[in-house]
Formats: structure tokens, C-alpha cells, sequence
């Protein structure tokens, strides 16, 4: 009886193929349009949640708090507290710098470029791996003994020097009012995906490079910030909370006093958002889903009352009202599953065509799919009950007699 009815329906579908293509239209566009936005959504948390974790999901910030009003000096921290609390925590530490930089320009015989300078300490490249090309890294001997070393990456070569291998090279700046001369020690490479350079702002006229952090932070220095890595294996809410009320306590403070800002919390503010926006706007686009089954009530009326003579010879020839009710449920379910089947085509083709456009992988969850293809039918089926418990209630006599 499933297949009869089926066959029925597709044959009533082609016999008005215009009237079922716009009827299914509504269903296409809203399918079509949920399937694109929660891809696109999902596409891009998980492009949010790769660059963090390239940035690094362990790491995180500690300073006072900027609503504190009595700020003092001893707020801030010295080298020697950084060593301190690298040896309190020990392994559960993997770095820990002072989040030193600075700018200035970079000038060689030919050109002068203006440079982003970063303090690093030499394993800053265990937590932020990179490809060396060309020369080495800053090495613990360049940390302690102060050198005026620097690592570049290859973009910031060729803007400086026309070339990558500049391994020896010069080059002179000023850091705090100071003039000096630096070598390059290293050029290396880490690769970025097209999302990536785009967040990072693509080709910029500025360079940037890797100098010792004790060039940058001098040890009476003060400084605001502890820039932490914990280690992949320690509970990071409980590690940065510890770590967090042990700067309160050794600076006389209370733990709401210390501003603490991880990777994890920025990478869930975000997720957190771009999850609201795919699913505020998806909601909105399911709107359409809602006039689309408007729209298949309003036609299986219409068939309805066209085939109101068929309806009567049916049911005349021993057809139960269960049957004519399952006929036109039926009809109207394949209308909205089509409908749903071609949304989903079209929303996953869209999705796939940008994704190859950026050069970016795309996701596309099968629950969203099947949920949206399973939608669909029971959208049919809802809004095509009552035109279908219409036709099944009809009088035999009567849907004879109509012309």
C-alpha cells in the first residue's frame, strides 16, 4: 500500500511539475539556507579553534587587575619572581616569559622597515614550533648572556634584506633610546593556512622577529605581564586558578585583584559566539521552512478539491478513509523531502564551492543533514494533515456528484 501510494504522489508531482516546484520552493530555500549557515558556523568555530590552537590553548596572561585603584610598584613583577614561580610550579610550567616587546625601525644600507621586536627565552620554539630554513635558533647562551641575536621569519627576510638566507646579516635599531647593531642568528618558516594570513592581516609592510627576552626586560626591570604556558598535561582551570591565587598571596593581594586572560577563555568566548550567531541567523532562515509549509497546505487544498471526483470513485470502489488520508500524507510528505533533498543539495554545493574558493575545509555535520532531511517530511506531513483529513471525511455521494 506504501508503494502504491508513492507511486500515486510522484505521478500527481509530475503531472504539475510547475505547481510541485514552486510549492517545494519554500522548503528549498529554507533547507538550503539552514544547512549553509550552520556549516558556515561550524566552519568557522573549527577555523577559531585550529589558530588557537596553533597560538597555543595552554597559554595565559597574568597582571594586576586594571579596576584596582592603588596600584603599586611591587604589583608588577621582576625577573627573579618569574624564575620563582618557574621553580614553585616546576613541570607543570612548559614557559614562561615576560611578554616583552618592542618596535622600532630596522636599518640596513638599502632600506629601513619598521620591526616588531618579541622577547623570547630559547624554548620559546617547544610551545610555538616553527621550521628553521636557514641558521638556528636563539639558543640559552644568547638568553643569559644578553646578545643582541635575532631569529626573523622568511617574509620579514626578503622585506628587509630582497633575500631569505640572511643568516649574519646586520641590521641597526634603537630598543628603549639605545642604538645598537644585531645579527641575524636564524630565518624560519611556519607554514599558515589562507584563514590563518588572513587573521594575521596577509602580507604586511612590516617586519618581525625574535630577540632574548633579557635584552628587552633588564633585571631591576619591572614588568606587567607573566606570559605562562602550562603543560599539556595538568588541568588548565585548576593549574591557572592555583597559579593565580599564588600571585595574589605573594603580592599581598586578593585573588580577585589578578587579572588572569587564558587562550581556553578567549577560545570559548568565541566559540560561544560564533555558536549563537549560526544558530540565531539559522533560526531566522528556518522561518522560510515555516512558510514553505504554508505553502504545501495551500496546494494539497487546491489538489484536494481537483480531485474530489477521484476521491469518490476511490472510496465508492471499498478505498477506507484511513487510506485516502494515508494517499494525500503521503503526497504531501515526498513533496517536502524533495523539496528538503534539493535545499540540502544546493546548501552543501554553496558551502563547498566558498570552502574551495578560500582554500578552507569546510564542515558539514551528517547529523545537520539527516536532522534537516527528517525536518522536512514532518513539515509535509504536519501541514498536509488537514488538506488530507479533508479529502479522507469527504461524502462518496457528494465527491461523485462534483464537477
Amino acid at each position: 500500500m506504501l508503494l502504491e501510494n508513492m507511486s500515486m504522489a510522484f505521478a500527481a508531482i509530475r503531472v504539475n511539475k510547475m505547481r510541485s516546484f514552486l510549492t517545494m520552493l519554500g522548503i528549498i530555500i529554507g533547507i538550503g539556507s539552514v544547512i549553509s549557515i550552520v556549516s558556515i558556523g561550524d566552519t568557522m568555530r573549527s577555523l577559531f579553534a585550529d589558530l588557537y590552537k596553533d597560538v597555543g590553548v595552554t597559554q595565559a596572561y597574568f597582571c594586576i587587575g586594571y579596576w584596582v585603584d592603588d596600584v603599586r610598584q611591587s604589583d608588577y613583577f621582576t625577573l627573579d619572581e618569574l624564575e620563582r614561580v618557574r621553580d614553585v610550579f616546576g613541570d607543570q610550567i612548559d614557559y614562561i616569559d615576560s611578554n616583552a616587546y618592542a618596535s622600532g625601525e630596522a636599518i640596513t644600507k638599502e632600506v629601513s622597515v619598521n620591526f616588531n621586536f618579541q622577547g623570547i627565552d630559547y624554548n620559546y620554539i617547544d610551545v610555538q614550533p616553527v621550521d628553521m630554513v636557514y641558521g638556528r635558533y636563539l639558543n640559552e647562551g644568547d638568553i643569559l648572556g644578553r646578545k643582541k641575536n635575532v631569529v626573523m621569519d622568511v617574509d620579514s627576510a626578503r622585506l628587509l634584506y630582497g633575500e631569505e638566507n640572511v643568516v649574519g646579516r646586520t641590521f641597526r635599531t634603537s630598543l628603549y633610546g639605545y642604538v645598537d647593531e644585531f645579527t641575524v642568528v636564524g630565518v624560519y618558516k611556519k607554514e599558515m593556512s589562507p584563514f590563518q594570513k588572513l587573521m594575521m592581516g596577509g602580507q604586511s609592510d612590516k617586519g618581525s622577529a625574535f630577540v632574548p627576552y633579557t635584552l628587552l626586560t633588564w633585571p631591576n626591570d619591572y614588568f606587567y605581564y607573566l606570559h605562562v604556558y602550562a603543560s599539556e598535561d595538568v588541568d588548565l582551570d585548576a593549574f591557572f586558578q592555583q597559579l593565580k591565587e599564588y600571585v595574589a598571596n605573594y603580592k599581598g593581594r586578593e585573588p580577585e585583584d589578578i587579572y588572569m586572560e587564558t587562550a581556553m577563555q578567549q577560545m570559548n568566548s568565541v566559540d560561544s559566539v560564533m555558536g549563537g550567531l549560526s544558530a540565531a541567523v539559522g533560526g531566522i532562515a528556518a522561518i522560510s521552512l515555516l512558510v514553505g509549509g504554508i505553502g504545501i497546505m495551500n496546494i494539497m487544498l487546491v489538489s484536494v478539491t481537483e480531485r474530489t471526483r477521484e476521491i469518490g470513485i476511490r472510496k465508492s470502489l471499498g478505498a477506507k478513509t484511513r487510506d485516502i488520508l494515508v494517499q494525500f500524507l503521503t503526497e504531501s510528505a515526498i513533496l517536502s523531502a524533495c523539496g528538503g533533498i534539493i535545499g540540502i543539495t544546493i546548501g552543501v554545493g554553496l558551502v563547498s564551492i566558498l570552502g574551495m574558493a578560500f582554500g578552507i575545509g569546510v564542515v558539514i555535520k551528517p547529523g545537520v543533514v539527516i536532522v534537516a532531511v527528517s525536518f522536512s517530511a514532518v513539515v509535509g506531513i504536519f501541514f498536509g494533515l488537514y488538506p488530507a483529513s479533508k479529502a479522507a471525511k469527504a461524502d462518496p455521494i457528494d465527491a461523485l456528484r462534483y464537477e
